[in-house]
């Protein structure tokens, strides 16, 4: 009797994954989808990029840039030439001055072989009546940007701003006409008074000019400050209009009042924009030639730094002059004056820049 065969059955093992590389499909498998490699970091990695990205500049901004480079270069460069011109043609009218330029109290340039000539009387009447008419003048700016940008309803503001701008368009000699004719009568009185109660003081003693005339550094520096009246206050309103909105919530949030909020504030952000104005009128004031030509007697007299002293700025005298411009040795003596007046402008421009600078700092 035959057996069968035993058959032996042997235990069935899991079938091999495709993803298991210790078999032939997994190696199969790993050959045909290869695994992802990792993302190489390359933060912290060491050594200079290779593929840096340019910056690019565009035709438009590279012409910009040249045109503003050009135009500030140009300006220097013609302020320089200006000075250069003025040295030059003054020089030989220096050459044959018998007194000190810059001591000396006389004027006489008509014979170019004795020419004796001297700026002291003419440059203490340009500082004086410029310094009047600033210390008239920023108060009342200072005022009027205050009213138009914090108290002024804007239907009020606007036409008000625009109206005193308006007085920056008037031509110099209208106010020269309208200083003589009609405001040396209406403030005769006032100079009446001061010169006969304040006599004891050198600002308000008699001087070389005429008081009931008006001829004088008074009348002239009345005039003056309502010239560079909209100077001062257009660029003063401006910059207080740019008062951070934060800067007067914070205030009003500690119960700060109004004239509180401008004081602690207002006033404080825009102090070097004030002063910057006021520069600004100062060096219009120092300049100005028909107004005061008009307005101040010629005399003979020492200049005595009082306001009821008359005489000529360095501008006017310029203008008085114009008949001798035909010489070169002559018109040299007044272009002297001039070089004067262009270094005090500077001087005057440059220090109010650097107080400027040093309010930012502060």
């Amino acid at each position: 009797m035959s057996e069968a065969p035993t058959r032996t059955s042997t235990p069935r093992h899991a079938r091999p994954e495709s993803g298991d590389a210790g078999s032939p499909a997994g190696v199969a498998g790993a050959q045909q989808n290869p695994p992802p490699e990792a993302p190489i970091s390359t933060l912290g990695t060491a050594g200079p990029r290779t593929n840096e990205t340019k910056k690019v500049v565009r035709p438009g901004d590279r012409i910009f840039t040249t045109l503003t480079s050009g135009s500030a270069i140009f300006i220097t460069v013609l302020i320089g030439a200006i000075a250069v011109f003025l040295v030059w043609r003054a020089v030989p009218a220096l050459s044959r001055n018998q007194v000190n330029f810059l001591t000396s109290h006389e004027w006489a340039t008509v014979d170019i072989t004795h020419m004796a000539f001297g700026v002291a009387d003419l440059f203490q009447a340009t500082v004086l009546v410029s310094l009047f008419a600033l210390v008239l003048a920023m108060p009342v700016s200072l005022g009027i940007a205050i009213f138009l940008t914090r108290y002024a309803p804007k239907k009020v503001s606007g036409p008000l701003a625009y109206v005193i701008d308006l007085l920056a368009a008037v031509p110099s000699v209208v106010y020269g006409l309208w200083g003589l004719l009609v405001l040396a009568p209406a403030i005769r009185p006032v100079a009446e008074w001061l010169n006969r109660n304040l006599d004891w003081l050198f600002l308000f003693k008699s001087g070389s000019g005429s008081v009931a005339g008006g001829g004088t550094i008074f009348t002239a520096g009345i005039v003056l400050a309502v010239m560079i009246l909209p100077v001062i206050t257009g660029v003063t309103r401006e910059v207080f209009a740019q008062t951070p909105t934060s800067h007067i919530e914070a205030a009003l949030a500690l119960g700060a009042t109004r004239w509180e909020v401008v004081r602690m504030a207002v006033i404080p952000f825009g102090k070097s924009g004030y002063v910057s104005g006021s520069m600004l009128g100062l060096g219009r004031a120092l300049g100005e030639t028909m107004a005061l030509y008009l307005i101040l007697q010629t005399t003979s007299q020492r200049f005595g730094w009082s306001l009821f002293d008359s005489g000529a700025t360095i501008a006017s005298k310029i203008a008085l002059g114009y008949a001798e411009f035909n010489n070169n040795i002559q018109a040299g003596a007044y272009i002297a004056a001039g070089l004067v007046l262009f270094v005090l402008t500077f001087v005057v421009n440059a220090s109010a820049r650097a107080a400027v600078s040093r309010g930012r700092k502060s």
